[in-house]
């Protein structure tokens, strides 16, 4: 039997890492996980034990630290791209780099109407996040949004699916629809305003979940990716992830009460996952871009 190593060989870390930024009186917060993978000629350490070519896990998380106070982190993508060049250019076996980068958002409280200069809060789950690849002189960021929920009374529906035996949900023309959205969309092109295009894609499948009137939650998610490839030529493909978040109309019939679509029972299981890819037809080819994704 013949036993080789894999081409796969990573040498990963992750830190947390917050930053004030200290600008006079009104300060400016990061809060972010930092993840870094860099492949490379690995095979001597795991072999043989010459660790002559691993950058230790303790040197990248201080490097993450150093690039933090060298300069402001300033958009996670750009923040990305920097640990990720650094990484590939600082030894010869280390052929590709990966830094992944969720930031998790913090508001200013409001103090007499008005937000207060070193004071935050932080509301809901949603966090903005990136993927970079750097390989030799090429770079990818996939940038996205995770925990981002979302729900709209009236204007879904569900009804016309396959019946059998097992079948108990009943057809519906006016239900809550509800989900979590996980969006990850692939940059193409260059000169690429981060925080901008953020905003508005965000914006963008906000605004088309909440005037989409829906047969089904896949509709929905393709019409969002739609529109996000309609109004931003920056974005070659979106891939959305959306659980089906279940509100169901509670029987108050034993209690000789008519519920009018007014009263639910929001359950967390069980629940489906609609996953789909939207790809614009001229998109660049995505390389390694959804690697470990």
């Amino acid at each position: 039997m013949a036993i080789t190593l894999g081409p796969n060989q990573y040498g990963k870390a992750e830190v947390r890492l917050v930053t004030v930024r200290r600008d006079g009186p009104v300060h400016h917060l990061k809060d972010l996980t930092v993840s870094t993978s860099l492949r490379g000629e690995l095979a001597a350490t795991h072999l043989t034990g010459d660790n002559a070519g691993v950058l230790a896990t303790d040197t990248q998380k201080n490097t993450v630290y150093a690039f933090a106070k060298e300069a402001p982190v300033g958009e996670i993508e750009d923040f990305g791209l920097r640990l990720a060049r650094h990484f590939t250019g600082m030894q010869d076996n280390i052929t590709e780099a990966r830094v992944k980068i969720d930031e998790h958002g913090w508001d200013r409280i409001a103090v007499g109407g008005e937000p207060h200069d070193h004071a935050f809060s932080r509301s809901g789950d949603e966090r903005r996040t990136t993927a970079v690849t750097v390989r030799g002189d090429r770079a990818w960021v996939v940038s996205g949004i995770d925990g981002l929920t979302l729900l709209k009374s009236t204007g879904s529906e569900f009804h016309g699916f396959p019946r059998d035996q097992y079948t108990t949900l009943a057809e519906t023309g006016d239900r809550i629809l509800a989900t979590a959205v996980t969006a990850r969309w692939r940059y193409q092109g260059g000169d690429i305003d981060w925080a901008a295009s953020h905003g508005e894609i965000r914006r963008v499948m906000l605004e088309t979940f909440a005037t989409k009137h829906s047969l089904s939650l896949q509709q929905t998610l393709y019409a969002m990716g739609e529109a996000v490839l309609t109004a931003r030529e920056e974005v070659a493909e979106v891939r959305l992830s959306l659980p089906n978040k279940h509100h169901f109309l509670v029987d108050l019939s034993p209690f000789g009460l008519k519920n009018d679509n007014e009263v639910f029972y929001a359950a967390d299981r069980p629940y489906g996952l609609i996953e789909g890819t939207i790809l614009r037809d001229d998109a660049e080819d995505p390389g390694p871009a959804w690697d470990l994704h």
